[in-house]
């Protein structure tokens, strides 16, 4: 028999009893875990330390955790000793970059999402058909530089919709567009409605292309929010998804709190509270959201239950670089990957 839910609390007072609800899905997407096991199967295989360009992810839990087994995180190449093995993040790089490291011999694995791989693919198919490229995303975004730097000759940024009657093309008849993986069909809607209603022939990839993870958790939140009184997001400061997620919940007349971890939390968000919700970015680990559930039964005793929602199979192949290297020292990769694999070169 389930249990009664906690009896409602009056406004302004602490709760004596609290619900909590998990969001599902949450937290690591394929791409992530991916280009985590790529560093950690690197520091396993040839030895720390690993270098690896940028943030593997944006999250510094999962960033300290892999800087203590070894791996040494840098903005530049520049910084990368000579001969030392190489990771590029999960954000993709431009083209520059490897290429540099092409000129310097550095061993590289590449951990870059295949998702992004193949939002850099279908620009330069764009490019390749005489199409000028406008990319939909955020300034600055490490996805976003590395895109336009896989993109020959570059790409029209463009964020709100505003910016679109911006835009400066050489012939409005012959342009394309391609959308920053963190972003959810929700999140580019309006803009891609003025770009095809200012160019009507531009080209752009179809709704199936959109980070499947984003979409996930966007419509979990959604749901989640219209349940609690209370939205805490775990994430980084610098990860889109996780504002995105903390933003829906305020759209929706929610008081939300994105965090870094449990030590973020103030007893006083819980006042008039009765039901909290919780989720996590594609980056934060599932640690994270078990600390914060603990912080959580500080406030008040705490009931806790997840919100059924999709399920996610997805995996992704690691670099045959590192499982050739693998096989070379006995370790088997999970063939099982080849089922949910984009098949990225």
């Amino acid at each position: 028999m389930a249990e009664s839910a906690p009896v409602k609390t009056p406004p302004g007072e602490m709760p004596q009893a609290l619900r909590v609800i998990l969001a599902s899905p949450r937290g690591f997407c394929a791409g992530v875990e991916r280009a985590i096991e790529i560093v950690e199967r690197a520091l396993e295989i040839y030895g720390p330390p690993v270098y690896v360009r940028h943030e593997i992810v944006h999250n510094k839990h999962v960033v300290e955790t892999l800087r203590n087994k070894g791996a040494v995180f840098v903005e530049e190449l520049t910084e990368i000793p000579e001969g030392a093995m190489t990771v590029f993040s999960a954000h993709g790089v431009p083209q520059a970059v490897v290429k540099e490291a092409g000129r310097r011999a550095l061993p590289v694995i590449d951990a870059t999402c295949p998702l992004v791989s193949k939002v850099h693919r279908e620009g330069q198919n764009l490019v390749g058909k005489g199409r000028e490229v406008i990319m939909i995303g955020h300034e600055g975004h490490p996805e976003v530089e590395g895109t336009r730097g896989q993109i020959p000759g570059g790409v029209h940024l463009v964020s709100r919709v505003e910016d679109v009657e911006r835009l400066d093309v050489r012939d409005p008849t012959l342009v394309g567009y391609v959308t920053q993986t963190t972003l959810s069909v929700d999140d580019t809607r309006d803009v891609i409605e003025a770009l095809k209603k200012r160019f009507p022939g531009i080209k752009g990839p179809g709704a199936k292309d959109i980070c499947y993870a984003t979409q996930n958790r966007q419509m979990a939140v959604r749901r989640l929010a219209e349940q609690v009184d209370l939205l805490l997001v775990v994430g980084a400061r610098n990860s889109s998804n996780s504002n995105r997620l903390a933003e829906i919940g305020t759209t929706m007349g929610v008081p939300s709190f994105l965090i870094d971890d449990a030590s973020m939390v103030q007893d006083d968000w819980f006042r008039g509270v009765s039901v909290v919700g919780v989720t996590a970015g594609a980056s934060a680990p599932e640690r994270l959201v078990r600390d914060l559930v603990a912080r959580i039964g500080h406030v008040a005793p705490a009931q806790t239950e997840e919100l059924g929602g999709i399920e996610e199979h997805m995996q992704f192949k690691l670099p045959r670089v590192l499982t050739d290297a693998m096989r070379e020292r006995g370790i088997e990769p999970d063939d099982s990957r080849d089922r949910h694999d984009l098949h990225v070169a």
